[in-house]
């Protein structure tokens, strides 16, 4: 069973980056009600994309320079990185069918 990492702009390289799977960052925060909302939606894709994808959260509050680097203008924004690469993203909450949709299109 997969767990969400935690990522910052220390660690943002070797767990997304340098990662040899398909990373999808989650940049949230702690006060953002649709970002609460969709936490337990990414926590059950952990679960279902577990060993084919990573499920990353990356608060914006804690961390702000890779937000500010790929453009994060609004959260939740969930960012797939693939080879270290930006490959897609989606802004706002979503449902369950919509976000596991998103990310088996990106893997």
């Amino acid at each position: 069973m997969s767990e969400i990492k935690h990522v910052n702009d220390e660690n943002f390289e070797a767990e997304v980056i340098q990662s040899g799977k398909t990373v999808f960052v989650d940049f949230w925060a702690t006060w953002c009600g649709p970002c609460r909302m969709l936490a337990p939606r990414l926590e059950q894709a952990a679960k279902t994309f577990d060993g084919r994808a990573v499920i990353a959260k990356y608060d914006v509050d804690e961390s702000s320079g890779r937000a500010g680097e790929y453009g994060v203008r609004g959260i939740p924004t969930i960012i797939a990185f693939r080879n270290g690469q930006v490959v897609d993203q989606h802004t706002g909450s979503c449902s369950q069918d919509v976000l596991d949709a998103f990310i088996e299109k990106n893997l």
